[in-house]
């Protein structure tokens, strides 16, 4: 755990949407504590910190919990849809080396060969992992591969520890090369879009 992830949490009494807002209005986020058989415990968050540690995938938190450490996993975030406002956070209690189930991203990276496309078909990878060694993401490497080839769950390399969930026969990418069709569609795109821009300059001028 570093220092960006301990966390302290004031445990609340009130509750509703009128106690929510004043929450968010003085900079926290609303927040449950579930799990391990506990009864859940409601708590504001301090809003700045928080936000930041949660851009991470599966962010694991060291909460204070009024002089208790807790650890908990992010399970649920809640946003405003238009605002994007984070509005709730429904946290997970795990222990330190407890085995947990958790969606991990994959990231894609090199080119594949010349003239071929890459289809990525999951963005995300199943597996059981320590609670507190939880991977940011699962880098799959494209180099050089051509037409035809394909990477499946059981391709990807995982850490120490982890085991995957997934079938292995799920696809994560595969590598072709685009019909004429295709390519004359994506160039018609090109173009007109092209069309549009220089449309839009020559209007500005024109003002």
């Amino acid at each position: 755990m570093s220092e960006d992830t301990k966390v302290h949490a004031e445990v609340r009494e009130q509750f509703g949407k009128g106690f929510a807002r004043r929450l968010r209005a003085a900079g926290k986020i609303p927040a449950v504590i579930y799990g391990h058989g506990t009864e859940p415990v409601h708590v504001a968050l301090p809003g700045h910190q928080v936000s930041l540690i949660i851009r991470r995938a599966n962010a694991l938190l060291e909460l204070d919990i009024e002089g208790t450490a807790s650890l908990a996993l992010v399970k649920d975030v809640q946003r405003d849809p238009v605002r994007q406002i984070i509005e709730h956070i429904d946290l997970l209690v795990v222990k330190k080396g407890e085995k947990i189930q958790v969606d991990v991203p994959i990231v894609v990276v090199g080119e594949s060969f010349a003239g071929t496309v890459a289809n990525l078909d999951a963005t995300s990878l199943a597996v059981e992992v320590e609670a507190t060694h939880i991977p940011q993401h699962f880098e799959v490497s494209i180099e050089g591969l051509e037409e035809g080839q394909h990477i499946t769950a059981a391709d990807v390399k995982l850490p120490k520890g982890a085991s995957l969930l997934a079938d292995p026969e799920t696809l994560i990418v595969a590598i072709y090369v685009p019909t004429a069709e295709a390519a004359a569609e994506s160039t018609d795109e090109v173009a007109a879009e092209g069309e549009a821009a220089e449309a839009q300059a020559e209007e500005a001028a024109a003002e």
